[in-house]
């Protein structure tokens, strides 16, 4: 190697401009925050959601000034995107873990095993004691009730818009899911209440089941109706191609192909009813006693608990604790299905080879 050759290598490229250091915006950070505690003392401001704001805004403009001065403009303009995306990222699980953690804090006071296993019975809303073993069993009830009855019903419509829907039916029952989509949940509370009053019937929880039911059925219609149009259009054209009907074509293939994003969708559909309160108050009306027939008197269901706690805690810290505790079990329930949702998704996925 010749003496030229050697210079040349190790003089650097000025392709690569000059960059800031891998710990700059941690330092930016930390400068734009000791900045935004020293503002809000100076101008009074006792919230900590100002002096976070305030350090947010502090940290674009640092960055935005730093990276132009040291990068160029370009580069600059790149970071302050990063930044927004993270800094939107940070605004929305604040909040969630705010929320959560707040929920763990005050459910686990009272909740153990006694809590999970016993009903309130003849035990007063104001005094200790008592559980949700109730609660649980009309939640599972209700819920189970209604999956039975909108997940085929929501499955067989996406079915029918995917595979067969055309002309003017197709794009009537689409319309009309899309406006069962955004109804509030007390519509459809409303809805099987009058049907329960011109059949003159008292409330139970099958009542509820088919309120939560006309909640589950546009979300599964649309979680399945999506996985249904990823299947590849060539298995269904193989499958007709060997002269297999078009209905065995859909039960053998098109259906086992997707049938992992449909469990998720379902999953996803009884997370959304499971803490429905709405309808639940208005057709369960809610019973402190163990009522294992959903098909007659009253039930309750943890929606329902978690609300009548909260209103009679104004003067019992026994009714508020359990409100939480009744909460944490809520969202610890919710929690599991979406893990279940997720590691079935990941269990049928098509498996990919080299």
């Amino acid at each position: 190697m010749s003496h030229a050759s050697a210079v040349a290598d190790k003089t650097p490229s000025t392709l690569r401009g000059a960059s800031l250091p891998s710990w700059s915006p941690y330092a930016i950070a930390a400068g734009s925050l000791a900045l935004a505690v020293v503002i809000g003392l100076a101008g009074g401001l006792d919230s900590e959601v100002q002096w976070g704001l305030i350090a947010g805004l502090l940290f674009l403009v640092g960055t935005y000034g730093i990276a132009a001065k040291v990068e160029g403009r370009r580069q600059a303009k790149d970071r302050i995107a990063t930044n927004l995306v993270w800094m939107a990222f940070l605004l929305a699980v604040v909040p969630l873990v705010s929320l959560l953690w707040t929920t763990i804090q005050r459910g686990v006071k009272v909740l153990d095993v006694y809590f999970l296993t016993h009903s309130m019975g003849v035990v007063a809303d104001s005094e200790p004691g008592g559980g949700i073993y109730h609660a649980i069993l009309g939640s599972l009830e209700q819920v189970g009730l209604a999956t039975a009855i909108g997940a085929p019903i929501g499955i067989l419509t996406a079915i029918y818009l995917v595979e067969y829907g055309r002309g003017s039916l197709a794009k009537a029952v689409t319309f009309f899911v899309d406006v069962m989509t955004g109804i509030p949940s007390i519509v459809a509370g409303l809805f099987i209440l009058s049907l329960m009053l011109m059949l003159d019937m008292e409330p139970f929880g099958f009542a509820g089941s088919l309120a939560l039911a006309i909640l589950m059925m546009p979300v599964v219609v649309r979680s399945t109706e999506e996985m249904l149009k990823l299947v590849p259009n060539e298995l269904r054209e193989a499958s007709l191609a060997l002269g297999v009907p078009k209905w065995r074509t859909i039960l053998k293939v098109v259906v086992p192909t997707s049938i992992g994003g449909i469990i998720t969708g379902v999953m996803l559909a009884i997370a959304r009813i499971a803490g429905e309160t709405a309808p639940v108050l208005l057709l369960v009306f809610g019973n402190p006693f163990i009522n294992a027939n959903p098909f007659e008197g009253a039930q309750a269901s943890l929606p329902l608990y978690i609300y009548q706690q909260y209103a009679q805690s104004a003067g019992s810290t026994a009714a508020y604790d359990r409100a939480w505790a009744a909460s944490l079990t809520l969202i610890a329930f919710v929690m599991i299905l979406n893990l279940v949702a997720r590691g079935i998704a990941r269990w049928k996925a098509p498996k990919t080879g080299r």
